[in-house]
């Protein structure tokens, strides 16, 4: 069974940084996908980042040149460095592995990031 455990989440000014971790227990596939989502108050969940194994990564436009998405395979470790934080990035961010193959995805249970002065 696969389990997400985020951390680093906290209350950061703008123009600051914070840096999430999520660790994966269980067994992971070669091509399952890492990603981060966020979940704004009153808003629905966004994907934020993914990362497959080989280092693909894709981003949503507002974090771009912003937030780099990275992971370490032997340590089962997915990372979200998060940089020039804004107020809009405030939300509970949630790991998220996709198993393509079963078309499966596996949460973590969220960690709060509050971005404000």
């Amino acid at each position: 069974q696969v389990q997400l455990v985020e951390s680093g989440g906290g209350l950061v000014q703008p123009g600051g940084s914070l840096r999430l971790s999520c660790a994966v227990s269980g067994s992971i596939f070669s091509n399952d996908v890492m990603g981060w989502y966020r979940q704004a108050p009153g808003k629905e969940r966004e994907l934020v980042a993914t990362i497959t194994r080989d280092g693909t990564t894709k981003y949503l436009d507002s974090v771009k040149d912003r937030f780099t998405i990275s992971r370490d395979n032997g340590k089962n470790t997915v990372y979200l460095q998060m940089s020039s934080l804004k107020p809009d990035d405030t939300a509970v961010y949630y790991c998220n592995l996709y198993r393509t193959t079963y078309g499966m995805n596996y949460w973590g249970t969220g960690i709060r990031v509050t971005v404000s002065s």
